[in-house]
């Protein structure tokens, strides 16, 4: 029996306060006195005590308030309304949320997560020695789920923001939090995983640190720290089947949040380059069927018109294996490295092609919120007939202007449009919809029903590599046919 593994938020309400004003971190930044050496035995570190206590005041907690509306509750409103008499009226109340943020300047400029204050009307930050003070909020970025808060306050405790690209798997890291809202807490753990991805929401730009160090709800927009006390993350979510922690949490790279935050507190938003690419992850049949070396780098499935891509010269198949001399390791990477880069900038990319290696400049354009989101793909298809091809569970026909039309698909794509999928089939695994359109097999491009059955003939038993078209995008999928 699989055990389903829900993503949560680390807090318990979530809120957003929108706010934007340039200001600058003041210079004259204060650090807290340095501690005494740790306490070693026999060369091994015995206590995480100097650490903490250098790093938990500048850790604070973080309180929201919203007013929201609430229907009294009377069992018969519904049935009243029904009749067309008013029922009770909705009763303003307060909804409150708890969090965590990071001083990371003198002058009072703190870090926590975007959902940590979404919605908030007002927002109040406690320091550990029992002070408070309202926040203003200077920014908030929801893709990378960052926000930016300022008090206003002098001589602060805070934490230097590390380099979180040196930090190791294995590394000793400290959680620092307020988890459940029961007070500052510490936890230890180690660097579990880098680069980790785990698609809470369209369009954000993920590239967590996983940690073991237990995390739980309230201690989002804490701190990750390593035993030099420096920020290296902003805790931001937990991977739990029941909420509470299980050893799966992820934190928000310090590298990504100082940029971030250097533009929010600049231009009150962020910036981003795009390339205009739909890209995909490597499989072992992809990396067969293009002849590559190994399963790494950024597949391109799609280059959309009048983007930087296409300008630069990228096609459909090229590779991206490398961004400004960096080697990519997969997908998200390489869209983390786009994003990253300010909107403008000329890149050079390295792509494989034809089994050659080459290098490409591009300058990237800015990414636009409407970018983020694909259209609603069709999910019908014309009633006609259709032949069965038997090894993938497919019933295909060939794709006609009106049902391109009508299924947003472009008007120069051309293949085999889907008209049923067996559930049990191969295709339905492979994620297969009716209404996709087939364009190719293993690079052939297939029109017609004997193009559909030489391509997989020709394949034997080796697994099939399709271009597939839904609504306005394309990309391959790896089907192992019958």
């Amino acid at each position: 029996m699989k055990i389903l593994r829900v993503v949560t938020f680390v807090l318990i309400t979530t809120f957003l306060l929108q706010g934007c004003k340039t200001e600058t971190p003041a210079t004259n930044q204060v650090q807290a006195q340095q501690p005494p050496p740790p306490v070693l035995a026999d060369g091994t570190r015995t206590t995480y005590a100097d650490i903490v206590e250098r790093a938990a005041p500048a850790v604070v907690n973080v309180s929201t308030e919203q007013k929201v509306s609430s229907r009294a509750e009377f069992p018969f409103d519904d049935l009243f309304r029904d009749f067309g008499f008013p029922g009770q009226p909705p009763r303003p109340r307060v909804q409150r949320g708890i969090g965590s943020g990071v001083i990371v300047s003198a002058d009072g400029y703190i870090l926590t997560n975007n959902h940590v204050i979404e919605g908030a009307e007002k927002i109040t930050v406690e320091l550990t020695d029992k002070k408070t003070f309202q926040a203003k909020v200077i920014g908030t970025d929801s893709l990378s789920d960052l926000a930016v808060l300022k008090i206003d306050a002098e001589n602060l405790p805070f934490l230097t923001l590390g380099d979180s690209d040196k930090v190791r798997v294995g590394d000793i890291v400290l959680a620092i939090g307020n988890p459940l809202g029961i007070g500052q807490t510490v936890t230890a753990g180690i660097i579990s995983a880098k680069g980790r991805r785990t698609g809470l929401s369209d369009g954000g730009f993920e590239n967590f640190l996983q940690t073991d160090a237990p995390i739980n709800r309230g201690n989002s927009g804490g701190a990750l720290i390593n035993l030099n006390g420096e920020l290296i993350g902003i805790n931001s979510q937990i991977l739990s089947p029941s909420g509470g922690n299980i050893g799966i949490g992820f934190a928000i790279p310090s590298n990504m949040a100082r940029s971030v935050m250097e533009q929010l507190i600049k231009n009150g938003k962020v910036r981003r380059g795009q390339l205009g690419v739909i890209i995909q992850p490597i499989n072992e049949a992809i990396k067969e069927q293009f002849g590559l070396k190994d399963t790494k780098g950024a597949l391109v499935s799609q280059v959309r018109p009048g983007s930087a891509a296409e300008r630069a010269g990228i096609k459909r198949d090229d590779v991206i294996v490398a961004f400004n001399g960096e080697r990519i390791e997969d997908t998200n990477a390489l869209r983390n490295r786009v994003a990253e880069t300010a909107p403008g900038t000329e890149v050079t990319l390295t792509i494989v092609r034809d089994g050659k290696e080459i290098q490409i400049k591009a300058v990237l354009d800015e990414l636009q919120p409407d970018n983020l989101q694909g259209r609603g793909f069709g999910n019908q298809s014309p009633q006609s007939k259709s032949d069965k091809s038997g090894r993938l569970g497919l019933e295909l026909q060939p794709l006609t202007p009106d049902a391109a039309r009508s299924l947003q698909i472009p008007a120069d794509v051309k293949g085999m449009l889907v008209t049923k999928v067996d559930p049990e089939g191969p295709a339905a695994d492979a994620g297969i919809r009716r209404g996709d359109v087939i364009i190719s097999i293993n690079r052939q491009p297939v029109q017609t029903f004997q193009d559909v059955t030489t391509a997989i003939e020709k394949s034997s038993n080796r697994p099939l590599v399709l271009l597939v078209a839904r609504g306005d995008q394309t990309f391959y999928v790896t089907i192992q046919p019958e």
